[in-house]
């Protein structure tokens, strides 16, 4: 254990410079800012808009494309800005051959991309409550604090998190196993697109596909379709969030499943 917390600390030193871990930080931050301008300039034509309706206006912005594109695309620069600290300074022998188990190190570079992409999508929340509460407080007319979304919003992007993992683990493999930058980044965007599609389609087996998860969960989000709907809105006003619905499970088992497969191929591969 102390091997896993010795190797974790090292990857927050050797990545807190780094555009993976700011992007994890600035990403949230820019969006929600952008979000906060938009509406502070339009606020004349949404003075009688309901609270309920201009929250979820509000946060729907960023839950319309996260889980179209933004958060795979997200998940797949984490994943390679974390190896490639190692992959730049060829130090992948040395780290594997420090007084530190190998699944130690492994599994701490594993959770550190783990962690920034939990830090990202908590700071979304954070971010999208705090500049929320700021528009009420600069154009009162709002009314944003009149209704509160936070517990929604939380349970939302924890879905999206989970949906996000069997993503993780492929992109952090792939980004082990190729220190150029187009391979890993290259089979994400097409995997994106193609889970993309698969989802928007309705494909009945696109649970399996990872790629295909976030925007899975994007579209699991609201009454209309635990009531059999087939397209659901980020911005109803009466949303239900099935937490650990078949494609959540997928993604979890995915990604427990290429974590371990991952540990032993990085035994038996030079990486280079």
């Amino acid at each position: 254990m102390q091997g896993f917390i010795l190797s974790f600390r090292s990857e927050f030193y050797k990545t807190r410079k780094t555009m993976g871990f700011w992007s994890a930080v600035l990403l949230p931050l820019l969006l929600c800012l952008l979000l906060f301008i938009g509406f502070f300039v339009k606020s004349d034509h949404m003075i009688n808009t309901p609270p309920m309706v201009i929250w979820f206006q509000f946060a729907g912005a960023i839950l319309g494309i996260m889980g179209l594109l933004l958060l795979p695309m997200l998940i797949i620069f984490i994943a390679y800005s974390v190896n490639n600290v190692e992959h730049k300074a060829d130090t992948w022998k040395t780290i594997f051959s420090l007084p530190i188990s190998k699944l130690s190190v492994y599994a701490a570079k594993y959770f550190y991309a783990f962690f920034l992409v939990f830090l990202c999508l908590s700071l979304f929340v954070l971010f999208t409550l705090g500049f929320g509460n700021l528009l009420s407080t600069v154009k009162p007319s709002l009314k944003f604090n009149e209704y509160s979304i936070a517990d929604i919003l939380t349970k939302i992007y924890f879905k999206f998190f989970l949906a996000s993992l069997g993503i993780l683990s492929i992109q952090f493999l792939l980004s082990l196993l190729f220190s150029d930058f187009l391979k890993p980044m290259g089979i994400g965007f097409v995997c994106t697109i193609t889970g993309s599609i698969l989802a928007t389609n309705n494909w009945e087996y696109a649970y399996l596909f990872p790629y295909s998860h976030p925007m899975m969960a994007m579209r699991a989000l609201s009454q209309g379709q635990a009531k059999g709907g087939n397209h659901p809105s980020p911005i109803n006003l009466h949303l239900t969030i099935d937490m650990f619905t078949k494609d959540t499970w997928v993604s979890l088992i995915i990604a427990v499943v290429v974590f371990i497969a991952g540990y032993f191929i990085v035994l038996k591969k030079s990486v280079k």
